[in-house]
């Protein structure tokens, strides 16, 4: 029995992110074809068996998806038209939430978690144009910003956002700004989504391809969620929810590197560091680049004891484009 139009199911679709072998990983499900892409993990809210969604969520993620969550929080209300293929269907909302998981120090994972090991990819597979770590990516100035001047040219009252997205013009390059680049070329049509929502799919197709596609708007969901963990690391001390209990001063700023999109200063990363406070001694040491290492552990286990201050890590600031 079909689903009447006017009914309104709410699902959670939620962007998991990991760091795993010097990557920044997002948990995918479901199985690419011609006509379907991957999507985020997802599931449905039964308020008459949680009583809230974050508990929804993290029960149906450790059951379906196999993993542990640390840090959660909800991003925004997803519900626009076209969410659905067939119109005969029930109107999908959906909660987007940016969800964080350790990565478990390798002796210590159970045999039950091995299904920790399932379809995870490079973020930056998704968003190319974002990650900033071996210089500026050519495609802005070889595809990006000469298709986004050409579609400027029929819509020139877009012309100030792109100028702020993109860092032109005099303005700087906002790390931050993940979901409002984006949205403008999600409007130019420039990345596949675009055109399957236009019933264009398998045409028109941007060459080479802006990023891996997934369903519906879960690229809208997964930007979303990469933008607002690289502006809450500056002043809440998430980036640890990423880390294992124990770990090197360099895996944390290989970290925190891989959320921002950019290298930073290692002298002045271990000074800001030192200053939180933050971090305790192990007393053990890894080898790491053939040198030992001190291992250190999040001095604030339990999360109502950490401070409320982040890293306050700053990206530097991208020179502009002048075009």
């Amino acid at each position: 029995m079909s689903a009447n139009p006017s009914e309104i199911l709410i699902d959670l679709s939620t962007a998991i992110l990991r760091q795993h072998d010097e990557r920044l990983q997002c948990r995918l499900v479901g199985e690419s074809s011609a006509t379907q892409a991957k999507r985020l993990p997802f599931g449905p809210f039964m308020p008459d068996q949680h009583r809230t969604m974050e508990i929804g969520l993290r029960h149906w993620v450790r059951e379906q998806v196999g993993v542990d969550l640390a840090h959660v929080e909800q991003l925004y209300t997803f519900a626009d038209q076209g969410r659905h293929a067939s119109g005969e269907a029930a109107h999908i909302v959906s909660v987007g939430y940016l969800a964080l998981t350790r990565t478990r120090e390798p002796d210590k994972t159970p045999p039950e978690a091995a299904s920790e090991d399932g379809d995870w990819q490079d973020l930056y597979a998704f968003f190319p144009w974002e990650d900033w770590r071996q210089g500026r990516p050519e495609l802005l100035d070889a595809q990006i910003l000469p298709a986004l001047d050409k579609w400027l040219e029929k819509d020139a009252q877009a012309a100030d956002r792109v100028r702020l997205a993109f860092g032109r013009e005099g303005a700087q390059w906002d790390e931050e700004f993940v979901l409002e680049r984006y949205e403008l070329l999600y409007e130019a049509a420039l990345v596949e989504e675009a055109l399957i929502d236009q019933g264009k799919q398998g045409r028109q197709r941007p060459k080479p391809a802006l990023g891996l596609a997934l369903h519906l708007d879960h690229r809208r969901i997964l930007a979303t969620a990469l933008g607002r963990l690289r502006s809450k690391l500056k002043y809440r001390p998430v980036i640890f929810d990423l880390m294992p209990a124990g770990f090197t001063l360099r895996a944390l700023q290989s970290t925190t590197e891989m959320v921002m999109g950019v290298n930073l200063h290692q002298q002045n990363f271990r000074r800001l560091v030192e200053k939180s406070g933050f971090l305790i001694s192990t007393g053990r040491t890894q080898r790491a680049r053939g040198r030992p290492a001190e291992v250190f552990r999040l001095r604030h286990n339990e999360r109502t004891e950490r401070p409320l201050s982040g890293l306050r890590v700053s990206a530097g600031r991208a020179k502009p484009n002048s075009k």
